[in-house]
């Protein structure tokens, strides 16, 4: 048996994707951003049913409604992992019953990327399923205790977006609210909005990028909308660029950014200013 070597070349030649977490304040245009994607490969998994500000995007879209829903479409989408238990979610007894419900998984073939808006909403939603789970009451009294709610909450968030992260040569777009907060130090600092800490401690760790869709100013005093995406940048806001193809600022237009981390395309800091 040889050894499972993958070459240079065959590692070159893969389809890649990009994973990337898209943050920014409740109203500056994060759903919006779903134009900039082909309508006829882009899957749109709306957690919100808020889909007012790009109901004429003519792509597909799919709506789970409970936390179960969303880990089924999970491992419809990425497909299963073999190292798991055939009773632990997202294993191939898990997907093997997903397929049954939704079909052949070939029909994703023709999806370059899943958007997922948002996992501040995915989040309650996780938590609504975690406060009636078995580990969400005390062994002793049966009373209810939240400190197993959110452990629950944050262990299926971090498990779920890992594993859809996982999806090969899928670009993968996570939503989030980005609140902005004064610490103990009374320092500024943004945090995302989702429910519990762990995940939104842990979630620049599980993609590749993070960047921060705001309003600027430029020396004139003139706004205008930018992704922010070094994690050195003057505003302290959350970014980070494993590609090493991003300028600190980049305009505002989401295909253009995948296709520029993905070193597809060079897009000047220039047009976003135009």
């Amino acid at each position: 048996m040889a050894l499972p070597i993958i070459s240079a070349e065959q590692r070159l030649a893969e389809k890649r994707g990009v994973k990337l977490a898209l943050l920014g304040k409740a109203g500056i245009g994060k759903t919006t951003q779903l134009k900039t994607l082909p309508e006829t490969s882009t899957l749109f998994v709306d957690c919100e049913s808020g889909d007012l500000s790009v109901q004429d995007w003519r792509g597909d879209t799919m709506r789970p409604k409970t936390w179960p829903e969303f880990r089924d479409l999970v491992v419809f989408l990425a497909g299963p992992n073999p190292a798991l238990g055939a009773e632990q979610p997202f294993s191939q007894a898990h997907f093997n019953h997903v397929c049954e419900k939704y079909g052949d998984p070939a029909q994703l073939d023709r999806y370059d990327t899943y958007f997922v808006d948002s996992i501040t909403v995915l989040s309650r939603l996780a938590l609504t399923w975690a406060r009636v789970q078995p580990a969400a009451f005390s062994e002793r009294t049966g009373k209810p205790d939240s400190r197993g709610a959110y452990g629950l909450l944050g262990q299926e968030m971090i498990t779920a977006l890992t594993h859809l992260q996982h999806a090969r040569g899928k670009n993968v777009v996570f939503v989030a609210i980005l609140d902005e907060r004064i610490d103990d130090f009374n320092r500024k600092v943004f945090v995302a909005q989702i429910e519990g800490s762990k995940t939104a401690l842990e979630l620049p760790g599980i993609v590749d990028q993070v960047v921060t869709f705001t309003e600027l100013k430029t020396e004139d005093g003139t706004s205008y909308r930018a992704f922010v995406c070094q994690t050195v940048n003057p505003w302290g806001f959350p970014a980070k660029d494993r590609s090493g193809h991003l300028d600190v600022v980049e305009e505002p237009d989401l295909l253009k950014l995948i296709r520029k981390c993905a070193g597809q395309v060079a897009v000047t800091a220039a047009a976003i200013h135009q």
